[in-house]
């Protein structure tokens, strides 16, 4: 579909007429200015030289123009709408650095990983299937850092949390500090479209806020937390005398986690191994789906440069034709 940004422009085509008529006419170059007694006796150059087309000089300086006007309204190609997946929702992530994320009990792929290894690729897929939220990343550790701001930008996230390290952050883990993180980035986002999912396996040891205090402010501020606890139950672990059973998550404070997530509405879930962390995430695409809203755009190309350029051509034609003629 073609269409004029400018069409306005096309009402000063008789532009040209009109000064015309206003304008009094050019006088007469052809005049000799000197009179030559024998001018007939001189050798006349140029006779050969086929005469000029005033009519066809005039219609090009015409069309000339009337490409000129054209450029100038801005001519566009509009293309097909196409649709554009947009949601309102803001959700962030908040995943535990510290150095208790190295126990290897869990199980990727048939071999043995350590916490942060599954982490990634069962949130990295979740970030895939996020199409449309604005997605963010905070790391933590004994301190909290903003990764990745909120964007639909999935792929540089799920970049950064796959480059995230263990104990990045610092050893320790200040939970507390990460909701904090997230409620002051969200705090100026659409109420009831807040949603903080924090991954941690241990207690809160580090921070300047404990996490109580910070869920009563996400509660205020309408931020909603989904809170999983990772780690295993159960862990065999050689030793000098012998094969042993062992609790890897004993430090996990699952009653702070759980409190967490009533205080603002959320829930509380425990990955013991990956089956269950990807289970989780797929119960969270249930509990906060993707909100496509219906918009569309209409991809454009500019073709202005088009009649310009033939406009240009024509006048130089016409400038050169008018030099050679003298």
């Amino acid at each position: 579909m073609l269409q004029f940004v400018w069409p306005w422009l096309f009402l000063i085509l008789p532009a040209p007429w009109l000064l015309g008529l206003v304008l009094p006419p050019a006088g007469d170059p052809s005049g000799a200015a000197l009179r030559v007694p024998f001018l007939d006796e001189l050798p006349q150059r140029g006779t050969a030289a086929a005469p000029r087309n005033p009519i066809a000089r005039l219609a090009l300086a015409w069309l000339a123009w009337l490409l000129l006007v054209t450029a100038a309204a801005r001519p566009q190609w509009l293309g097909e709408p196409i649709e554009q997946t947009v949601s309102g929702r803001d959700l962030l992530l908040a995943v535990d650095l510290s150095g208790s994320m190295e126990m290897e009990d869990f199980v990727l792929a048939g071999r043995p990983v350590d916490r942060l290894t599954a982490t990634k690729a069962v949130a990295g897929e979740f970030i895939e299937r996020r199409a449309g939220d604005r997605i963010g990343l905070i790391l933590f550790g004994e301190r909290a850092y903003l990764q990745a701001p909120l964007t639909f930008d999935r792929k540089t996230v799920r970049t950064l949390l796959d480059e995230s390290v263990i104990g990045l952050a610092g050893d320790k883990t200040a939970i507390g500090d990460a909701i904090g993180l997230a409620v002051k980035r969200l705090r100026q986002n659409p109420e009831h479209q807040r949603v903080l999912i924090l991954l941690s396996d241990g207690a809160n040891t580090a921070g300047a806020v404990t996490p109580l205090q910070a869920a009563e402010l996400a509660s205020r501020e309408q931020l909603k937390i989904y809170t999983i606890g990772v780690g295993a139950d159960r862990m065999l672990v050689s030793g000098l005398f012998g094969t042993r059973e062992v609790n890897p998550s004993q430090d996990l404070d699952e009653d702070t986690m759980r409190a967490l997530a009533d205080k603002t509405g959320g829930r509380y879930f425990r990955a013991r191994d990956t089956e269950e962390l990807a289970t989780i995430y797929s119960v969270l695409d249930q509990l906060e789906p993707v909100e496509k809203e219906h918009l569309f755009y209409r991809p454009f190309t500019e073709l202005f440069p088009w009649p310009l350029g033939a406009a240009l051509l024509l006048a130089a034609g016409l400038l050169v034709q008018a030099l050679v003629k003298r």
